[in-house]
């Protein structure tokens, strides 16, 4: 089972390359983030001429939304409201007899701050939420898959400069103490660290202000997929398919993908 997250950034303007990283890629679970598309606008035809005929999405206009886009069917379907707000954030499916989250986290703005920028204080709020709910209602043998958009890059080498990124939102302290406590609440595995060394540079997302991305390489690793134990065993394989940060109006996150023996 091939599981692919990507912040989309619109699925409306870019629902072509999503198609284009289906054929290529064959993912049997799509989840998009930044999807900024009213459920009534949701472009599903596109996507059911693919194969990918069981669809889960939770949308608004001009913010936030995700989707989960699968070719194997679901036997249940959830949309889950995090801090008190109902902003599409966090959707979820189970296929195959796993849980499979899909989750975008705020990026919490420029000042990481909590008395000046209130961006911030939700988005520390949203990740202990999410640590405290995952952990209420599951183990770690349970069979759970989240993925998305965390807007954090925890590790070192998840940023092109630790030290010039540590006062730089997604890569704080603080955002990292939130997104470890987190980690630890199902003793989760990171599904791209499992196969790429911790001391190993690994970006999936890179700035829009960059003109030559690629040349300077100031990356972040913002897009995660993680797994519970039981599943651990059955990683087979990633893929950061970084060529689509050249696509024709690319989003400035690129596909991450792992496949499970499942």
């Amino acid at each position: 089972m091939k599981i692919l997250t990507w912040n989309i950034n619109s699925v409306r303007l870019r629902a072509p390359i999503v198609v284009d990283v289906m054929r290529e890629l064959s993912p049997d679970i799509v989840c998009l983030q930044e999807t900024k598309c009213p459920d009534e606008l949701f472009p599903s035809q596109i996507f059911t001429d693919e194969g990918y005929t069981h669809q889960h999405f939770h949308g608004m206009k001009s913010y936030n939304g995700v989707c989960i886009l699968s070719k194997i069917p679901f036997t249940k379907k959830d949309v889950h409201h995090r801090v008190g707000r109902e902003d599409c954030r966090h959707i979820a499916v189970t296929a195959k007899g796993v849980d499979v989250h899909n989750l975008y986290i705020p990026a919490g703005g420029d000042i990481p701050d909590v008395e000046q920028n209130d961006k911030f204080a939700h988005k520390l709020d949203f990740v202990d939420e999410c640590a405290a709910w995952f952990k209420d209602q599951y183990t770690a043998k349970d069979k759970v898959v989240a993925v998305g958009d965390f807007n954090i890059a925890p590790l070192e080498h998840d940023v092109w400069s630790h030290k010039q990124l540590l006062g730089v939102v997604s890569h704080t302290p603080i955002e990292v103490e939130k997104l470890t406590r987190f980690y630890k609440s199902l003793e989760w595995v990171d599904g791209v660290r499992h196969f790429v060394p911790e001391d190993q540079k690994c970006y999936t997302w890179w700035s829009y202000r960059n003109k030559d991305w690629s040349v300077s390489n100031r990356g972040r690793r913002l897009d995660h997929i993680w797994v519970t134990p039981p599943l651990k065993p059955k990683l087979k394989s990633y893929k950061i398919h970084q060529i689509a940060r050249d696509f024709e109006k690319p989003s400035d996150h690129v596909p991450v993908m792992v496949e499970l023996a499942i």
